[in-house]
């Protein structure tokens, strides 16, 4: 009897149910015919269909998480399916704030680069100065004070980009050269040749003064009288103020105003700008007792178009010149006005057997016709000098 009441036991147990008495059995069908609220009430339609569902996306969810899936591992914990929260709104791909803003981005990237595709197209220099050997790649600082004689020419490609309206210094060693009358610098002055240092300090500005007027002052750069380099020069000179008064109203071989001014037909070119590039330097030493002598030794670079043109060349033009300032106690003199002891000059780029008095600059279009024939000449070199009178065919300009 034991062993059958432990037989039946352990085949209740295997089934997943606990044994249920006769007495209990009754109880319960007399509770569900009363209707009584602990007996078991078999589920409505609808919540079998609930129930379905919710099982499905249980499933669902399980599949979609890989639940049970991979060799020697632990089996994955499955997320049950949970509905999207009521204020979330949709998420994922149905979501549409980002793309729009994709859209919208992408559109603005697009219109950017098709305007620098233009920008670039109508000015390419925005780009090329960028790369190497472009005008961002060139040193374009100031170059200190020439101190002393050069002892060669300044580096430079003679075949480098060539000059424009923008930028007429482009490719000349020039273009680190002083503007104008702030590339004459003064040396100190100082008490030499039974001159005081206030007349030496006078005989220095009056030749600046000279150098200005002759060589950067539009007037005279214009073919103009150059009243204001005139009126440095003494009268009491023996032939000089009439020989250069001739040259100007008469010019010809024998007499030529270019021996003192820079001068440009009007008809024929005009500066390019207002700039003109200045380098060189002054030095001063006693002349005979009563008198300082004053050496200047300056290149000037003028950046060229012709009348209505717009095609840039640059003429060169190197001056020697030695001044005087004599004591009026000891010498036939004017107080304060300068003599002119000697002038000399060399031109870079304009028609050697010319004269009439004005420079004429070769341009680019002009071919062959710049060739004049002669030595090679680099009209920027300082440390060189050429005779007086002799042509040559400029390596740059």
């Amino acid at each position: 009897m034991s062993t059958a009441s432990s037989s039946e036991g352990n085949s209740g147990q295997s089934d997943g149910t606990s044994p249920v008495s006769d007495e209990q059995w009754a109880e319960l069908v007399r509770q569900a015919e009363a209707g009584g609220a602990g007996a078991p009430k078999e589920p409505s339609a609808r919540a079998r269909m609930v129930t379905a569902r919710l099982r499905a996306l249980d499933e669902e969810a399980a599949r979609a998480q890989g639940a049970g899936r991979g060799w020697g591992r632990k089996p994955k914990q499955v997320e049950p399916w949970r509905p999207d929260g009521w204020r979330t709104g949709p998420t994922g791909p149905a979501g549409y704030g980002r793309p729009r803003k994709r859209r919208r981005l992408v559109g603005t990237l697009g219109f950017v680069a098709v305007l620098g595709v233009l920008v670039i197209a109508m000015r390419p220099s925005l780009v090329t100065d960028h790369l190497p050997g472009g005008s961002d790649s060139v040193d374009t600082s100031l170059l200190p004070a020439e101190t002393a004689p050069p002892t060669a020419a300044p580096a430079g490609d003679p075949a480098s980009d060539r000059p424009t309206l923008e930028e007429p210094f482009r490719g000349s060693p020039a273009l680190r050269w002083a503007d104008g009358a702030a590339g004459i610098e003064l040396p100190e002055a100082r008490a030499v040749g039974g001159m005081g240092k206030d007349e030496v300090a006078q005989a220095l500005r009056a030749t600046r003064q000279l150098l200005v007027a002759a060589n950067l002052d539009p007037a005279t750069l214009r073919g103009e009288r150059p009243a204001e380099a005139l009126d440095l020069l003494d009268p009491l000179q023996k032939g000089e103020p009439e020989r250069l008064e001739r040259s100007l109203v008469e010019p010809g071989e024998g007499q030529d105003p270019l021996m003192m001014f820079s001068r440009f037909d009007p008809d024929d070119a005009q500066l390019a700008g207002d700039i003109v590039k200045t380098r060189g330097r002054m030095t001063f030493e006693a002349g005979p007792t009563g008198s300082v002598e004053v050496h200047a030794d300056y290149t000037f670079v003028y950046p060229l178009v012709r009348v209505g043109g717009d095609e840039v060349a640059r003429t060169i033009v190197r001056r020697k010149l030695t001044t005087a300032l004599h004591d009026p106690e000891r010498f036939v003199a004017t107080r304060g006005k300068l003599s002119v002891l000697s002038s000399q000059q060399n031109f870079g780029n304009s028609a050697c057997e010319v004269d009439d008095g004005f420079l004429h600059p070769y341009f680019p279009s002009d071919g062959t016709e710049s060739e004049q024939g002669g030595p090679d000449v680099d009209p920027y070199d300082r440390s060189q000098w050429q005779p007086d009178g002799s042509c040559g065919t400029v390596t740059r300009t």
